[in-house]
């Protein structure tokens, strides 16, 4: 099984979309009853991670780490806090620009690449870094496939973005719960 948390409209072939009224990543009890006892294989969550505190961001990893099968990931997109762009981190900022309307309000915290990966090490997950800028604005990029789990706000499938010039880009992560062999 292969799930998406906090999908809006997105819905990919193969993957089954949710939203935090049919599963809360803040309740362990929510995967139990969303997946009836399926193996979870994998998980989206396309910025979603920033309308969470720091400390609730940690609670959900753990809840996706539990839930997830050993080999399983979590693919995760959230803005971040190391892009040049004045615009953005306007727009991206805690409280967003204070339209209640806009997604952006509801955000608890905004990511650098190293406080992202921590939460999900301390989770107990092995990260992958695919894409983020470095503390000097620098823009890393790692191949990704989207089959594993497609995120729109990338630097490959967002139309603002181009060779020359960046619009709108994500901290994206793999974290992968991993396998444990035992010797026989």
């Amino acid at each position: 099984m292969k799930i998406i948390i906090g999908a809006g409209n997105t819905y990919y072939d193969g993957w089954l979309s949710t939203q935090e009224t049919e599963l809360n990543v803040l309740r362990n009890s929510d995967f139990k009853e969303y997946s009836n006892s399926k193996s979870i294989s994998a998980i989206l969550a396309e910025h979603v991670w920033e309308h969470m505190t720091e400390d609730e961001g940690i609670t959900a990893a753990k809840n996706c780490f539990d839930n997830l099968e050993h080999g399983g990931y979590i693919r995760v997109a959230v803005p971040d806090k190391n892009f040049r762009n004045e615009w953005y981190q306007n727009m991206v900022k805690i409280g967003g620009n204070g339209d209640p309307n806009h997604p952006a309000y509801t955000h608890k915290i905004v990511y650098d690449y190293i406080a992202l990966k921590k939460v999900f090490e301390q989770a107990g997950f092995v990260v992958d870094l695919l894409e983020y800028c470095d503390e000097n604005g620098s823009f890393h990029y790692k191949y990704w496939n989207e089959l594993d789990g497609k995120i729109g706000r990338s630097f490959r499938f967002d139309t603002r973005n181009s060779f020359e010039k960046l619009g709108m880009v994500s901290i994206i992560i793999d974290a992968k719960k991993p396998i444990i062999i035992n010797p026989s």
